[in-house]
């Protein structure tokens, strides 16, 4: 066997050492912050599920499945939902929906929303909504929970819209301004979780179960 072939094993053999090594060591640091990294996200998802139904004190977790109409027309606007609870009162009595809802046209990817919305009002009442997830620019489109979200907080409406010229209605929400896509998308997010919410009540009532 030649000189060179005998480096090339050689370094080769290195290099297979190092990489297993280094798969070891993320598999261990990976096994090491995983639960912590759960519990993290368990706390923010329960905590969103209080700020945005405060009245609420149960949180049930629900299997559910949503209309392939509803479905299209969110996906027009890049949001799909994903967790759905129905929150309950101390006395058992329900208070609504919280709902995850994702829009993936934000100017920085993804925008997770956490909604809570009580469809048994007329028009839909919004109870609040909390920012779970959002990369948006600084200084603007990341001002959504400072601009966005307070503005969301007890209104009733069937959908939501945004305005550059001043809100005139509860269904009207002042946009960021030179962060329109970020706007649009919280909105959209928003729009997505409150035609959820209205389906799943309208099938619940129909089915007698409230």
């Amino acid at each position: 066997m030649s000189k060179d072939i005998k480096v090339m094993l050689k370094e080769a053999g290195a290099l297979l050492l190092i990489t297993l090594i280094a798969g070891l060591l993320l598999g261990f640091v990976y096994q090491l912050t995983k639960e912590p990294i759960e519990k993290q996200n368990k706390l923010a998802i329960d905590r969103a599920c209080q700020e945005v139904m405060a009245d609420a004190k149960e949180f049930k977790e629900i299997e559910y499945t949503l209309s392939e109409t509803i479905t299209e027309q969110m996906a027009e606007n890049g949001v799909t939902i994903g967790t759905v609870y129905e929150a309950y009162d101390e006395a058992g009595a329900f208070k609504g929906y919280v709902l995850e809802s994702t829009s993936s046209n934000g100017y920085g990817g993804n925008i997770v929303l956490y909604l809570g919305i009580d469809p048994a009002q007329s028009p839909t009442l919004l109870c609040g909504v909390s920012i779970l997830s959002i990369s948006e620019t600084p200084g603007l489109g990341m001002r959504a929970e400072e601009v966005l979200v307070p503005q969301f907080k007890n209104k009733q409406a069937i959908t939501f819209s945004y305005t550059k010229n001043g809100a005139t209605s509860d269904s009207e929400i002042d946009a960021i301004s030179g962060a329109t896509i970020t706007t649009k998308a919280v909105v959209n997010a928003v729009n997505g979780g409150m035609s959820a919410a209205n389906e799943l009540y309208e099938k619940a009532v129909a089915e007698g179960r409230f």
